[in-house]
């Protein structure tokens, strides 16, 4: 269940600046980033050799893509705000991605939001969302990311 539901563009509009709250905790994979790899053909064997990236790689072990932690967020918003009073949403684009720290298979990983702007448009509204995911026990966040979405009414 989301930590923070809100209804329709006045609502969205009440919660610009305001952090929205965290998902819960998940544990990417070796099948996930395996998945991954073959899905985008991104088969860098810093991902997906795990010997090898036992031995080679200077994480020490294999690391999950930046764009799969980038992807998570499609799983993991929900679990942070639900917005209702819309007939529908997408996925509009990102501003800005950074991947500050690598996510090594095994971790744990949750996201954070923070609502930074929404813009109403004829039909609509258009959200900034400041998205950080955080590695558990780490000390710099794995990805930071501003990604915007569209709401229509």
């Amino acid at each position: 269940m989301a930590q923070t539901t809100v209804d329709g563009v006045e609502g969205v509009q009440s919660l610009v600046g305001q952090h929205l709250g965290y998902s819960d905790w998940v544990q990417v994979t070796q099948e996930q980033v395996q998945q991954f790899a073959d899905a985008t053909g991104d088969h860098q064997w810093i991902h997906v050799d795990v010997e090898r990236a036992k031995r080679e790689s200077p994480f020490g072990g294999p690391i999950a893509h930046g764009y799969l932690t980038l992807s998570l967020i499609p799983s993991l918003l929900p679990e942070i705000v639900e917005i209702s009073g819309f007939r529908m949403g997408v996925n509009y684009g990102t501003e800005k991605v950074r991947f500050p720290s690598p996510v090594p298979v095994g971790s744990r990983v949750r996201a954070g939001a923070t609502l930074a702007s929404a813009t109403p448009f004829e039909g609509g509204i258009a959200m900034n969302m400041d998205v950080t995911v955080e590695i558990e026990g780490g000390t710099k966040p794995a990805m930071v990311a501003t990604v915007v979405y569209r709401r229509y009414l």
